[in-house]
């Protein structure tokens, strides 16, 4: 049984070392927070969305992206302070741009895979994670930006999925506490929303019940591939150890940890920001909506999580790793509650922001390094909640043919 170490306790640590265990392996788990998704997988939107599949590697992103430089508040936000790091990103983020068709059509496909999985896994080992089968709210305010999406739609149906125009009225009916002007809409009945948090923690104790072994606060200093092919994980707490094998499921880290096993990920942090609503009174419950919804024009998505919380994200923030939360860009989020739900009270919030690690691409990385016994499943962005269940097998399946071989 070769021991295989996943470094990383969020929704794609965990979910690789529940398919590892799975498939035979003795898995060690190392997270350097003292418990399960604390991190980018603590608070984000919530939405397990293959209509939200397109990449951003567009014109329409590039256009939009110059026009919020200017704005206060707007969904993106970029430090201009040059980092090599940053501009080396931006520079393979508009080359990727080339591939923007065929890129978006495959994470449609993967995403509905993940979908699948997810509701197998949640089944299988009875998590309970406010899951919502109502499906996703697209709305739109300005034609120019619809039409887009007309476009889109396209190859969203080319990955296999079906995502249905709507009018503004038909918005309405399928969620009636949705205020203000609107051209109109997208509606996908297939997607979902849940609670990242709850699913990942419930499903890190399966993974310990199952035996594998977590060892949290454990901040990793280096990772050396040996010699014998192994790896040699060492952490500041628990000194060095040697195992048959390493997925880096690392997020924002994954970089700096591909460089020590002789690997390039060029995984950038982009920040983004969230608010929990506390919805204390009938009223507010009544007036918070079930459906969940992206807003084009904001870039900011929602999503019911239970009957007394109401989550919403957005933003974009190219900063570095600075997870300071910014009242400036916490506003926005509340502004949007109150254009679109006047009636629900955002008296009682909790703030948060979390580093997505994205690709240039926007493509998850799922491949073996250059080292024998060395993987990644890593730089999901946006997607890591959608995308997380397929990539974790894929890379299982990955570690199980090499480690025969």
């Amino acid at each position: 049984m070769p021991s295989i170490a996943v470094i990383g306790a969020g929704i794609t640590g965990v979910t690789t070392a529940y398919q590892l265990l799975n498939r035979g392996f003795d898995v060690t788990l190392f997270e350097r927070q003292r418990y399960a998704a604390m991190e980018t997988s603590y608070a984000n939107g919530g939405q397990l969305s293959a209509s939200n599949a397109e990449v951003w590697n567009h014109w329409s992103s590039i256009l939009k992206g110059i026009k919020w430089m200017v704005q206060p508040g707007a969904p993106l936000l970029l430090n201009p302070m040059p980092s090599y790091h940053k501009y080396a990103w931006m520079t393979e983020f508009l080359l990727a741009m080339r591939n923007y068709r065929g890129n978006t059509v495959s994470t449609v496909r993967l995403a509905l895979e993940a979908r699948a999985e997810l509701l197998r896994i949640a089944e299988a080992e009875g998590l309970d994670f406010a899951l919502e089968k109502r499906g996703i709210l697209h709305v739109y305010r300005q034609r120019q930006n619809y039409e887009h999406a007309l476009r889109v739609n396209d190859l969203l149906s080319e990955g296999g999925l079906d995502r249905q125009a709507i009018s503004p009225d038909q918005i309405r009916a399928i969620e009636p506490t949705v205020q203000g002007a609107l051209h109109g809409g997208f509606f996908t009945e297939s997607d979902m929303t849940g609670d990242i948090h709850e699913f990942t923690a419930q499903l890190e104790q399966v993974c310990e019940k199952k035996g594998m072994k977590a060892q949290f606060n454990s901040d990793i200093e280096a990772l050396k591939h040996l010699k014998d092919g192994g790896v040699e994980v060492r952490t500041a707490e628990h000194g060095s150890a040697r195992y048959d094998g390493v997925v880096v499921c690392s997020g924002v880290s994954s970089r700096k940890f591909a460089s020590q096993l002789g690997d390039r990920l060029n995984v950038y942090p982009v920040k983004g920001y969230s608010i929990t609503v506390n919805l204390r009174e009938q009223s507010d419950r009544d007036a918070a909506p079930w459906v969940s919804l992206l807003d084009d024009e904001t870039k900011i998505v929602a999503s019911r999580l239970g009957e007394d919380r109401f989550r919403v994200a957005g933003t974009a923030e190219i900063n570095g790793f600075s997870r300071d939360i910014r009242q400036a860009r916490i506003d926005p989020l509340l502004d949007w509650c109150q254009e679109l739900f006047p009636n629900m009270s955002t008296r009682s919030y909790v703030p948060w922001a979390g580093l997505r690690p994205m690709m240039p691409d926007m493509m998850p990385v799922v491949r073996a390094g250059r080292a024998p016994g060395v993987f990644y499943n890593t730089g999901h962005g946006h997607l890591g909640w959608t995308l997380s269940a397929a990539t974790s097998s894929l890379v299982a399946d990955l570690v199980g043919s090499r480690m025969a071989a």
